[in-house]
C-alpha cells in the first residue's frame, strides 16, 4: 500500500496505520485475519478506523462497515450492518420462536446465512470488514465475529474492529479476543496524544495566532484526548477573541457555547459505567478548591514514584473516594493511576490527585444538580473527618455542603479558621467563619464568631461587611466581658475608618451601662483613650477627663489608664524618663483588670522604649502581643506594632523590620491598594537606611496620606518621608515634611522629641540650606525638651546636631559629648550618627588623623547592622579626610588584622591577657586594645563569645 497523506489528527497513529496496511496487503493475497484497535474513550479509534478503511478502499478492497451501539438490539444486528448492501439472499426471520430449541436452531441458520453472504462477497473482491465499538455488539454478533476470525485466515478478508480498552472502577467484560488464540489476532493499543502531538493538533485547528501558553491551556483541558480537544476547540471557536486574538480558556463550562466539550465529557463518563461516574464526580467534589490553580498544575508533573511513573497515589486517596461511593478501594486506586497516566488527572503540589484542568473538573461534576453537589460535599466532609483529615480540608467541604450540617460542623470550621489565621490567611479564615454562622450555636459563641469575622473583614478592606457584624456582636453577646471585647473591636474599626468620635461614643455608651463592673468600665475608658489618638480634638477631651479623674481618684481609671497617662505626659514633655519608668514599673506590680492588661503592658512598653530600656520594652510588648488574638481588632494593636518597629529602628535591625509581615505587606502591596500608614513609615525608614531610596520613594508615593488628617500615624509618615527626601538630596522638601510633622504633633499636644525628633531633623535641613541661625534655634529648643526627658539618646542626638550647627571648637566639644553619652545607650544608629558628626568636626578642624578612628568605627558599626546609608556617609567623610578606601570589610572575622586574629584566637583558647602578652612579647594594654578592636569587628561584647565568632572565619584566615 503506497503512502498517503496522514491527517494531523492521526499524526501519532502512523504505527497503527502501517500495521493495518500490512495486514490488508496479506488479506488481498488470500491470508486474512483480525486486527483489534483498542483505546480509551475519545482516543480516536473511530477516526483511525475510517482512515484505514479509506486506504483499503483505495487499494481495491470492498469496505463493509458496522457501528455497534448500546441498548437492546435484534440478534446479529451488528453483523447484519456489514451486509446491508450485500447480495440478495433468502434471509431467515429476525425474531426467534418462543421455543428455546427452535430459537437456537434459527440462530444457527442465520449465522450460516451470514457466512454465505460473506463468502459471496469475497468472490467479487477482497473484503475489509470495519466494526466500530465491538464491545457494544450484541452477543450473537460477537460470537459470529469471533468464529469469523478463526475462519478468515485462508480468505481475502481482513476484519478490523475497534474496542474500548479503559480501566474502569467496575471490572470490564471479556474482550473480543478473549476466546481466540494469540496468533489469530493482531492488537494495537492507542495511547493518548503526547503533549507535542496534542499541541500540533490544536495549532492545526486554531492556526498560528495563539500563544504557547494558550495552546498549553487547551492541551491540559483536553487531557491528550482527540475527542475532548476537538470538542473544546469547537466551543472556543464560537467565543469572542481575547487580547491576543484567542478566546480565553474558561474554568467553568457555563462560559462555553454551544457546549460540545461538556457533552463530550458526559459521553466519556457514560461510557465508563455508573461506578466510575460516581468515583469521578466524588473526586471532582473532593478536589474542588484545590484543582483550580492553573499555574500550580504545571508544577505537578514531577510527582512520580520510584519507577518514574506519574500518579502513584497513596491508598488514602482511593479509600476516601471508595468510602464516599461504596466502590472497591483497590479498583478505585487503579482508576486514579490509570487516569493519571492517560492525562486526565495530575498529582497536585500536595501529591493528591486532581483533574488536569479546572474546566475538566467542572465538566465532570456538571451532570449533578446543585443539591446533589452539596450532598456530595457533605458526604466528603463526613468521610474525611472519620478518616482523620485536617480541619481545613474538612472545612473546605463544609463550605459547599448544605447548612446547617451537624453539631460537629461548627467545631471543625472554627478550628480551620484558627489554623488559617495562624498561617496568615485572613481571607480563608473569614470564609470559614461566614460558614460557621449558618450553624446553630449558643449566643456567646455567635458573638465571638461575629467579632472575629467582623475584625477579619474590616482588616481585609471590607468595612461595609465588617462593621455591621461587629455591631451585631455587641448586641448578641450575653456576658459583660464578651460585650466589652466586641465593643472594643467595633470601636477600633470605626476609628480606623476615621469615625473617632463615634468610636469613643460606642465605648462610652457601654461603659455607662457597666456600673456593676468597674474593671470592665475602666478597660473601656483606657480603650477610648487609645482610640482618641486618631483625632486631636477627641484626644484632648478624653485625656482631659482621664487626667481630672486620676488626680481625684486614681483607682477609677485603673492601672492601664494610669499607664496611658504616663505615656501622655512623656509625649507632652511633662515628666522625666526616670520618673516615668518608676511609675510604670510600680503599676506593673499591681494586678490589672484582665481585659486591660495588654493596654497596661503596651503603654509601659512605649515608655520603656523612649527611656532607652529597649530590652524591657521588647519584653513588655511581646507579652502584650501574646495576650491578644491576631485576628481580633483591638485599640492597642497598631500602637504595639509601632513600638516593635521603633525598637528595630533604634537597634538598627532593618533586616528584621523589613521581614516583618506587616512591613512586608506594605512593600508587596499592588495596584492602588494603600498599606497602613504606620507600616509604610517604618518600611520607608528601613529602606532608606539600607540604601534603597528608589524603593522607599515608590512606597511613599503609594502611601500618600489623603484621609488621615488627625491620625497619630500621619506625623510618623511625614517624618519618614522627610528622612527619605533628606537622604535623596532634597533638603527643602524634607524640611517641609519635618515642619508639617511638628505642626501635626503640636495639634495632638505631643511636644517631646521621644516620638518624632522633627526639630533636629529640620535643623539639619536648614544647615544644608545655609540657614545656621534657624538650625541653632531648633536644636536649642529640642535640647531643652530633651533635658526634661533626660535620656542619652534624646540628649545625645540634640548635642550632635547642635554641635554641627555651632561648629568650631565648641561644636567639636558638643559632638564628642554626644558620642560619650550615646555609648551608654543600646540605640546603635544614634551612636553611629554621632561618630560621623565627630569625624566631620575633626576633619573641619584639620585633624584628619584623629578623625579616622571615629569614622572607621562608625563604618564598622554601620556595616555590622546593615546600615548602608550611614556606612556610605562615614566612608565619604573618610575620603574627604584623605583616607584611602578600605580593601577589607570593616566587620566580621575577615576584618581582623593578623595581630587581632592571633590574640583573639589565644583568648578564645582560654589564655588571660597577661599570658597572651608574655607569649607575644606585648604590653598588656596593647593586648587589651587589640581585643577591644576584635570585639567591635566581630559584633560581640564578651570573651565567651569569641569561639563562636571566630568559627565564622574562612579557612586560611583573612
Amino acid at each position: 500500500m503506497s503512502a498517503r497523506p496522514v491527517p494531523r489528527a492521526l499524526s501519532e497513529r502512523r504505527e497503527a496505520m502501517a500495521m493495518v496496511a500490512a495486514e490488508a496487503e496479506r488479506a488481498r493475497s488470500g491470508s486474512g485475519g483480525l486486527v483489534l484497535l483498542r483505546g480509551t474513550t475519545g482516543s480516536g479509534r473511530t477516526a483511525l478506523l475510517e482512515a484505514v478503511a479509506e486506504q483499503a478502499a483505495a487499494h481495491g478492497m470492498w469496505v463493509l462497515r458496522a457501528r455497534c451501539a448500546p441498548g437492546p438490539v435484534a440478534p446479529f444486528a451488528a453483523v447484519r450492518q456489514l451486509f446491508e448492501d450485500g447480495p440478495e439472499l433468502a434471509c431467515p426471520t429476525m425474531e426467534p420462536p418462543g421455543d428455546a430449541d427452535s430459537g437456537a436452531a434459527l440462530h444457527r441458520e442465520r449465522a450460516a446465512w451470514l457466512w454465505r453472504a460473506l463468502l459471496e462477497w469475497t468472490e467479487e473482491a477482497p473484503l475489509f470488514l470495519a466494526v466500530d465499538d465491538v464491545q457494544l455488539a450484541d452477543p450473537l454478533s460477537r460470537g459470529w465475529l469471533t468464529e469469523a476470525a478463526r475462519l478468515v485466515e485462508r480468505l481475502p478478508v481482513l476484519l478490523v474492529a475497534t474496542e474500548r480498552s479503559q480501566y474502569d472502577v467496575e471490572p470490564p467484560a471479556p474482550g473480543l479476543a478473549h476466546a481466540l488464540p494469540p496468533h489469530l489476532v493482531r492488537t494495537h493499543t492507542l495511547t493518548p496524544l503526547s503533549p507535542d502531538g496534542a499541541a500540533e493538533l490544536v495549532r492545526s485547528v486554531a492556526g498560528a495566532l495563539p500563544s504557547p501558553a494558550w495552546v498549553d491551556d487547551v492541551v491540559r483541558a483536553g487531557a491528550g484526548s482527540p475527542l475532548l480537544l476537538h470538542a473544546l476547540l469547537d466551543d472556543l471557536a464560537a467565543q469572542p477573541p481575547g487580547r491576543d486574538g484567542a478566546p480565553a480558556v474558561p474554568d467553568t463550562c457555563a462560559a462555553l457555547y454551544p457546549g460540545a466539550y461538556p457533552a463530550a465529557v458526559s459521553w466519556w463518563l457514560d461510557s465508563a459505567g455508573s461506578a466510575t461516574v460516581d468515583v469521578a464526580r466524588a473526586l471532582a467534589v473532593v478536589s474542588d478548591g484545590r484543582g483550580g490553580d492553573r499555574d500550580g498544575d504545571r508544577g505537578c508533573e514531577g510527582a512520580r514514584d520510584g519507577a518514574g511513573h506519574p500518579g502513584v497515589y497513596e491508598e488514602g486517596d482511593a479509600g476516601l473516594l471508595a468510602d464516599m461511593t461504596g466502590a472497591d478501594p483497590a479498583r478505585t486506586h487503579g482508576w486514579l493511576t490509570a487516569m493519571t497516566r492517560l492525562g486526565l488527572l495530575r498529582p497536585g503540589p500536595d501529591g493528591r490527585p486532581r483533574y488536569a484542568h479546572p474546566l475538566l473538573r467542572d465538566a465532570v461534576v456538571g451532570g449533578w444538580s446543585g443539591d446533589r453537589r452539596k450532598a456530595a460535599h457533605g458526604r466528603a466532609a463526613e468521610v474525611m473527618l472519620r478518616r482523620g483529615a485536617g480541619a481545613e480540608a474538612v472545612a473546605g467541604q463544609l463550605l459547599r455542603a448544605p447548612a446547617p450540617f451537624g453539631s460537629w460542623a461548627a467545631d471543625v470550621l472554627l478550628d480551620a479558621a484558627a489554623r488559617a489565621v495562624g498561617a496568615g490567611r485572613g481571607e480563608d479564615a473569614a470564609g470559614f467563619l461566614r460558614r460557621v454562622l449558618d450553624e446553630e450555636m449558643p449566643s456567646a459563641r455567635r458573638a465571638a464568631v461575629l467579632t472575629e469575622l467582623g475584625s477579619l473583614e474590616f482588616a481585609g478592606g471590607r468595612s461595609a461587611a465588617g462593621l455591621p457584624r461587629l455591631a451585631e456582636a455587641v448586641q448578641v453577646a450575653d456576658t459583660p466581658g464578651d460585650r466589652v471585647r466586641s465593643a472594643m473591636a467595633h470601636g477600633t474599626a470605626l476609628a480606623g475608618r476615621g469615625e473617632v468620635r463615634a468610636a469613643v461614643g460606642v465605648l462610652r455608651s457601654l461603659e455607662q451601662r457597666l456600673t456593676d463592673h468597674q474593671g470592665l468600665a475602666r478597660t473601656l475608658w483606657s480603650a477610648s483613650a487609645l482610640l482618641s489618638d486618631r483625632d486631636p480634638a477627641v484626644r484632648r477631651e478624653v485625656y482631659g477627663r482621664l487626667r481630672e479623674t486620676a488626680a481625684l481618684a486614681p483607682g477609677l481609671v485603673g492601672t492601664a489608664g494610669q499607664a496611658l497617662l504616663v505615656r501622655y505626659e512623656a509625649t507632652a514633655g511633662l515628666v522625666s524618663a526616670q520618673a516615668a519608668m518608676g511609675r510604670v514599673r510600680a503599676l506593673l506590680e499591681v494586678p490589672a483588670d484582665p481585659l486591660a492588661e495588654s493596654i497596661l503592658l503596651g503603654a509601659s512598653a512605649a515608655v520603656a522604649l523612649w527611656a532607652d530600656e529597649l530590652d524591657e520594652a521588647e519584653r513588655l510588648s511581646g507579652r502584650a502581643l501574646a495576650g491578644q488574638r491576631a485576628s481580633l481588632l483591638h485599640p492597642l494593636q497598631a500602637a504595639l506594632l509601632t513600638v516593635r518597629a521603633d525598637l528595630a529602628c533604634a537597634r538598627g535591625g532593618y533586616a528584621a523590620l523589613l521581614a516583618d509581615p506587616g512591613t512586608r505587606h506594605a512593600l508587596e502591596g499592588a495596584g492602588d491598594a494603600r498599606p497602613r500608614m504606620d507600616a509604610a513609615a517604618a518600611a520607608v525608614l528601613a529602606l532608606v537606611e539600607t540604601g534603597r531610596p528608589e524603593q522607599a520613594a515608590a512606597l511613599a508615593d503609594r502611601s500618600e496620606a489623603r484621609d488621615a488628617a488627625g491620625s497619630w500615624e500621619l506625623p510618623r509618615f511625614l517624618y519618614a518621608r522627610g528622612r527619605l527626601r533628606a537622604a535623596s538630596g532634597d533638603p527643602a522638601g524634607a524640611l517641609d515634611d519635618f515642619l508639617e510633622c511638628g505642626r501635626r504633633q503640636a495639634e495632638r499636644e505631643v511636644v517631646s522629641p521621644v516620638v518624632t525628633p522633627w526639630r533636629t531633623a529640620a535643623a539639619e535641613c536648614r544647615l544644608a540650606l545655609g540657614r545656621p541661625e534657624e538650625a541653632l534655634a531648633l536644636a536649642h529648643e529640642e535640647l531643652r525638651l530633651a533635658i526634661v526627658w533626660n535620656t542619652p539618646r534624646t540628649v545625645g542626638r540634640c548635642l550632635r546636631v547642635l554641635g554641627a550647627a555651632t561648629g568650631g571648637v565648641r561644636g567639636l566639644g558638643l559632638a564628642e559629648e554626644a558620642v560619650r553619652l550615646l555609648r551608654d545607650t543600646p540605640a546603635e544608629t544614634e551612636l553611629i550618627a554621632a561618630l560621623i558628626a565627630q569625624g566631620r568636626q575633626l576633619v573641619a578642624a584639620g585633624d584628619r588623623t584623629r578623625a579616622r578612628d571615629p569614622l572607621r568605627e562608625a563604618a564598622e558599626r554601620a556595616e555590622r547592622i546593615g546600615a548602608v546609608r550611614l556606612r556610605a556617609v562615614a566612608e565619604h567623610v573618610l575620603r574627604e579626610g584623605g583616607a584611602r578606601r578600605a580593601a577589607t570589610p570593616y566587620t566580621g572575622p575577615a576584618a581582623l588584622t593578623d595581630s587581632e586574629r592571633r590574640i583573639a584566637e589565644l583568648a578564645a583558647g582560654g589564655r588571660t591577657n597577661s599570658e597572651i602578652g608574655e607569649l607575644l612579647h606585648l604590653a598588656r594594654r596593647t593586648v587589651e586594645t587589640h581585643l577591644t578592636h576584635a570585639y567591635r569587628k566581630l559584633g560581640i561584647r564578651r570573651r565567651a563569645e569569641l569561639p563562636a565568632a571566630l568559627d565564622r572565619l574562612p579557612a586560611g584566615g583573612t
